[in-house]
């Protein structure tokens, strides 16, 4: 899908975001952008009380001097003092505006990794082929994409007719809730329920699969909870130790879940069972064992084309598709980890209480409260065997009591997002999905996504009935980098996939610009 409306101006566009100059530009833009270390931390303090959140401010001045353009011609909102939405008013007001996302804080980078780095973790340095640093992919790659194609498009006079919005929030890696939180509230206030005509935000790449090049933007996300277990038993001198204390007792309960994976199931609503049947149908490779178990779907929620499939049966085809790596697995898999744990306050002491929490990723077709009931089942094994009381998810205001063991789900529960239809003609799916083949070849197989994390369109879903989570910048010659390096040690970006996502966001716009979706 091309545009059809041109001028000498975007077509010059077109061509420069080709050239070796451009290359050279958008490398000194993300690289300046990686040197500005906009690190969030869990423990991180109120806005305005906690000194690290200042560094944004630097990030802010950086933007604004590299994008001058995109200062004077959009409006710019600063929300919750760091979170930035800036407006380019189209001139046709009867069109629902098109919103773009990215963040602009990124993971930390804990001292005991620097030395593992090759390059600096935030000194943005260029080999040739990739932009080395912490934020060089997630998300200061798309950040500065975005900033580029909007500062392209100003310079070669394109008038929008449909609105432009961007939308940065600042604490995405932190679950969002001072940017993104503030950020879709004031949009929605702004413009109303369902004003959006699509929302893209970072997400899933493209990617091989059985033969085959796939463009997977995730039109769905998992849901999340967590689960603090509290373990409260008497303390006392370690020298006459009870038969079993409460780190004991923890570790015991920890096992019992561990012992209780949940099993990989398929819901009809889950993108991954369009994605597999995108796979049978154009993958070359594609096994033949699960062609043969998907042949056996039919559209009926959760059924075999031998009739209904009972929730406690295996799902054949989901633990099939699952041998293909844990990442698939868990695509269609409610995960459980327990990643925190404390407990005892000295050596020669008792521990008196010990904590855990468990973090839940929900597949989607379930629900956090599934999850939970299953934590608080396992829990009641445990306190029944140790003679413990078992409180499951008490008013907040509750006072724990000794000899028991307590459950608190997080304030951050969330259901799965709701699914983003793909079947349209002329919708922003199908709008999303010629772009990307135009750019980089029909041979590239356009296929729905589902993101394993969460992204910061949590907090957006009441704008858009059409929200994409999406890395549209690709290097098929990138064997070493990509998503595997976010998040650790070496994180880097491909400059030829940056590039090609700063080409994507063009034409994105200038597409959406000329269709009537809605």
């Amino acid at each position: 899908m091309f545009p059809q409306h041109t001028s000498k101006k975007l077509q010059d566009l077109e061509e420069y975001l080709e050239s070796a100059d451009y290359v050279n530009k958008s490398v000194a833009r993300l690289t300046g952008a990686v040197q500005i270390p906009t690190q969030s931390f869990d423990d991180m303090g109120p806005i305005g009380e906690d000194k690290r959140w200042d560094i944004f401010y630097e990030l802010e001045a950086y933007l604004e001097k590299t994008y001058p353009l995109v200062h004077s011609t959009f409006q710019k909102d600063v929300v919750n003092t760091h979170g930035l939405i800036f407006t380019w008013e189209g001139t046709d007001s009867s069109l629902k505006p098109t919103l773009l996302m990215a963040h602009q804080d990124v993971v930390p980078v804990p001292d005991s990794t620097v030395d593992a780095w090759t390059y600096p973790p935030f000194g943005g340095d260029f080999d040739g082929k990739y932009v080395w640093g912490r934020g060089s992919f997630d998300c200061k790659d798309q950040l500065t994409a975005i900033l580029d194609a909007m500062e392209g498009l100003v310079d070669a006079d394109f008038q929008p007719k449909r609105t432009i919005v961007l939308s940065f929030g600042f604490d995405e890696e932190i679950s969002g809730r001072a940017g993104a939180g503030h950020l879709a509230p004031y949009l929605l206030n702004k413009y109303g329920k369902d004003s959006m005509a699509a929302i893209v935000d970072e997400g899933a790449p493209i990617t091989e699969a059985w033969g085959s090049t796939f463009a997977t933007p995730g039109v769905a996300e998992k849901g999340y909870v967590d689960v603090e277990i509290i373990v409260r038993m008497p303390g006392g001198h370690s020298s006459i130790p009870p038969q079993h204390n409460g780190i004991g007792v923890m570790s015991e309960l920890i096992s019992l879940l561990e012992a209780h994976p949940n099993e990989p199931r398929l819901y009809d609503s889950n993108p991954y069972l369009a994605f597999l049947q995108c796979g049978a149908e154009h993958s070359p490779d594609f096994p033949s064992k699960l062609r043969k178990l998907l042949s056996k779907r039919t559209s009926s929620t959760m059924t075999t084309s031998t009739g209904p499939r009972s929730c406690k049966a295996p799902d054949k085809l989901a633990h099939e598709a699952s041998k293909l790596s844990p990442y698939i697995k868990y695509l269609m898999t409610t995960s459980q980890a327990v990643d925190l744990i404390s407990g005892g306050a000295k050596v020669n002491a008792l521990p008196e209480r010990t904590t855990a929490t468990v973090n839940h990723r929900i597949n989607v077709g379930e629900t956090p409260s599934l999850a939970k009931s299953k934590l608080a089942h396992l829990a009641a094994t445990i306190a029944h065997k140790y003679h413990l009381t078992l409180h499951a998810y008490p008013p907040s205001n509750t006072s724990e009591t000794e000899n028991s063991i307590t459950l608190h789900a997080s304030a951050t529960e969330l259901e799965p997002s709701p699914v983003t239809l793909t079947d349209l003609d002329d919708s922003p799916y199908a709008v999303l999905s010629g772009t990307t083949r135009a750019l980089y070849g029909s041979g590239v197989v356009m296929a729905p996504g589902i993101m394993t994390g969460n992204t910061d369109t949590r907090y957006y879903w009441d704008l858009s009935r059409h929200v994409f989570r999406y890395a549209p910048g690709w290097d098929e010659e990138d064997e070493e980098g990509g998503l595997g390096s976010i998040h650790t040690v070496n994180e880097r970006r491909s400059v030829r996939a940056h590039v090609k996502g700063t080409r994507f966001w063009v034409g994105l716009v200038r597409n959406l610009d000329e269709r009537s979706v809605e």
